[in-house]
């Protein structure tokens, strides 16, 4: 679906989507917003570390993803008191949902984000940060490459090019490859697909909370919003489960398995700002550059880690090669 941008006005009433308007602010340069998007990879990668052993150590990948998002929520909520436009753009989407002015489906991008952190609490220490990753690797360009066309972000309907398809392609290529030896091996496939999933979601989430935070004109609204709809989520299901299998028997103490929260709304905050100036597929493949470093890394280095295979690190391999080539023309196009 095209999106079309309305001249001289603010939104476009009918898809809540900005438009460009004489004015705007300054786009960021290419090689900053890729660089703060690897950088925001390379957390995502931490974090999957963090809520995977966070789940081990409960037994219980639902009520890791349960906290992780919870206590996200929670630092927003002490960030809103001190930052009065955040709290301004929260009225402002408010009105626009009531007003009908903007879709109430761009705020629920916070229930892709609570199945990827449950992805992590459930598979992430199993599978390693490194596949992973590179799985995660392959949803995340479908959808931006799909999202960017369909114009489901801020720029509208992005054009397709062959870079930006060879990309894709190769990004694909990348995830059959690294997980090519699991396959008909000890974990069970769906460990394998949960993360591929994932990504294919986050790149919707990012797309939609783009959009949140122009409207709001303010990605901390935004990150609010989505750490909110994704609380929301995972505690319900949480509740209604534990009536049935019950409670993890004990909290682990190790302070540092609790800020995977805290990485996520950083990864969301800077995703949300950052969706408008690079497009859905750019931004994904800029934080699968650090993701992908950050993750063979920690599954080589940190302690307790996977380790990794020789298809593992060739995939990985790939997949960096997939953002070079996709990210060589950096600006989109909008189709009028």
């Amino acid at each position: 679906m095209a999106i079309r941008k309305a001249v001289g006005s603010r939104h476009d009433p009918r898809s809540g989507t900005p438009a460009r308007a004489t004015g705007s602010p300054a786009r960021v340069p290419a090689s900053l917003a890729v660089s703060l998007a690897a950088i925001c990879g390379a957390l995502t990668a931490v974090q999957t570390r963090l809520n995977g052993a966070l789940g081990l150590a409960l037994g219980d990948g639902l009520v890791a993803a349960a906290i992780s998002f919870g206590s996200g929520l929670i630092l927003l909520l002490v960030c809103l008191i001190f930052a009065r436009r955040g709290r301004r753009g929260l009225g402002t989407v408010a009105e626009a949902l009531r007003n009908r002015s903007m879709p109430w489906w761009t705020v629920l991008g916070g229930l892709c984000g609570a199945f990827l952190v449950l992805s992590q609490g459930v598979t992430g220490a199993v599978v390693g940060v490194a596949l992973f990753s590179v799985a995660l690797v392959g949803g995340q360009t479908v959808s931006g490459l799909i999202l960017d066309r369909l114009g489901f972000g801020p720029h509208g309907s992005v054009s397709t090019s062959w870079p930006r398809l060879l990309g894709a392609a190769l990004a694909v290529i990348a995830v059959l490859w690294s997980v090519s030896g699991q396959i008909g091996g000890d974990l069970p496939l769906w460990m394998l697909a949960m993360p591929l999933v994932a990504g294919f979601g986050t790149g919707w989430q990012s797309a939609v909370n783009g959009r949140v935070r122009a409207r709001a004109q303010s990605a901390l609204a935004a990150t609010f919003i989505n750490f909110l709809a994704g609380t929301l989520a995972l505690v319900a299901i949480m509740l209604g489960r534990a009536v049935f299998v019950g409670w993890p028997e004990r909290l682990p103490a190790e302070p540092l398995l609790y800020l995977g929260g805290a990485l996520g709304c950083v990864f969301i905050g800077v995703n949300a700002f950052l969706v408008s100036h690079t497009g859905v597929l750019v931004l994904g493949l800029g934080t699968v550059a650090g993701q992908l470093i950050g993750s063979v890394f920690i599954d080589v280095v940190v302690p307790g880690g996977a380790g990794l295979d020789v298809t593992t690190v060739c995939g990985a391999a790939l997949a960096l090669v997939a953002v070079c080539v996709a990210t060589v023309r950096m600006r989109p196009t909008a189709r009028r």
